[in-house]
């Protein structure tokens, strides 16, 4: 890994000092990753606060480690049961390579996290930030974070007005943070910068009147905090179709392990009716019957069938629109094939790993369609 030379004009020790006294104070400290070295524990929690709030990460978190109390648990463990542990919390490719990681540490570190950010940031699932946050919080190492709170926080303090996300912009705010570290204290420097960022500099209302940053913050002595950051210059978000098959039979209703790449990697999802989905002059879906029947044909003969209220799920970069097939089957027939479909017993679909879109779907479905929970039981 990279690092950029310390950059000694950036040096600022006041702007340390002041955070780590603030954090001590007013920061963060009851976390239940908090007040501990065990590198296990604090990996975890900061691959699942990645692009997650504290707040939805923090039953996963406890749940996860009743189930994988250690890294050799999870290193062992059917990679079935980690996404179905993670099923819900979003970003799927985590869970993943939070599995492989974990392989990882137990092959060739026998269980013991690295202290090295370096090292860190070479496991699956761990980039430059992650990895400092790991190796400061477990180690006392002396190395810089940069989240997407920090980016915040830099921007608005030193009243950086281009956008964060530009490589060169990014690459200056690394040389700031790597300047600013601290010699004593990474500990609460680090923790500081992340709670300030996420509960006084927050994107749409910060609190200025108690920030510690306040006196020597450029966006609240120049009024553009609304402004600071800047933000990626908007573009038309994507929207896609597809027409999923809800296939039920005797109280169990078909699922499909979806590819390990892609959206939902690995997890059980419902069998998509191959084809594009178009829509009609109304802007509504208009599917191909005949794709219908051809995708029902391979798993039994249709009793009845209808097409349930289309259900919308966004992603990061495109927004999903799946219309639901409800499909009651007379007859099933036998699974062929690699093996990657499985009926499932609808008592179960509360603790199988699947996307949650598609879990509220299936739950609501019973929970609100007596027509539909008759034929099914």
């Amino acid at each position: 890994m990279q690092y950029q030379e310390i950059d000694t004009t950036l040096h600022d020790p006041s702007f340390a000092d002041a955070l780590i006294a603030w954090q001590k104070q007013h920061g963060r400290h009851t976390l239940p990753w908090q007040n501990t070295r065990d590198a296990y524990r604090i990996w975890l929690s900061e691959i699942m606060l990645q692009q997650t709030q504290v707040a939805a990460v923090l039953g996963y978190y406890a749940r996860f480690l009743e189930r994988f109390p250690t890294v050799h648990d999870l290193a062992s463990a059917p990679v079935e049961d980690v996404m179905a542990q993670w099923s819900g919390l979003g970003y799927y490719t985590r869970a993943r390579n939070l599995h492989k990681c974990a392989q990882r540490v137990v092959a060739e570190y026998g269980g013991v996290f690295p202290s090295d950010p370096a090292l860190l940031a070479e496991l699956p699932g761990i980039g430059r930030s992650t990895a400092a946050a790991i190796a400061a919080f477990s180690a006392g190492a002396r190395a810089a974070i940069m989240d997407g709170n920090v980016k915040r926080v830099f921007a608005r303090v030193f009243g950086i007005d281009t956008y964060p996300g530009e490589r060169r912009t990014e690459e200056a705010m690394w040389r700031r943070a790597e300047a600013l570290l601290p010699a004593e204290g990474i500990e609460a420097y680090t923790q500081g910068l992340m709670d300030m960022g996420a509960t006084l500099c927050t994107r749409s209302s910060p609190d200025c009147a108690r920030c510690p940053m306040q006196p020597r913050c450029v966006a609240h002595a120049t009024d553009r905090t609304k402004e600071l950051p800047v933000r990626k210059p908007k573009k038309a978000t994507p929207e896609k179709h597809a027409a999923m098959l809800l296939l039920v039979h005797d109280g169990q209703v078909l699922l499909e392990q979806r590819p390990a790449s892609g959206i939902w990697g690995g997890l059980l999802s419902l069998p998509e009716v191959a084809g594009h989905v178009a829509l009609d002059d109304d802007e509504q879906p208009d599917i191909d019957e005949d794709a219908v029947a051809r995708a029902v044909q391979p798993f039994g003969v249709p009793e009845s069938r209808e097409r349930l209220l289309p259900v919308t799920h966004g992603f990061t970069h495109y927004k999903l629109h799946i219309v639901p097939l409800l499909v009651t089957l007379a007859q099933r027939a036998p699974l062929a094939g690699d093996g990657r479909y499985v009926w499932l017993d609808i008592g179960e679909i509360g603790q199988a790993a699947l996307p949650a879109p598609i879990k509220k779907l299936l739950l609501e479905l019973l929970g609100n369609r007596a027509d539909a929970q008759a034929r099914m039981f």
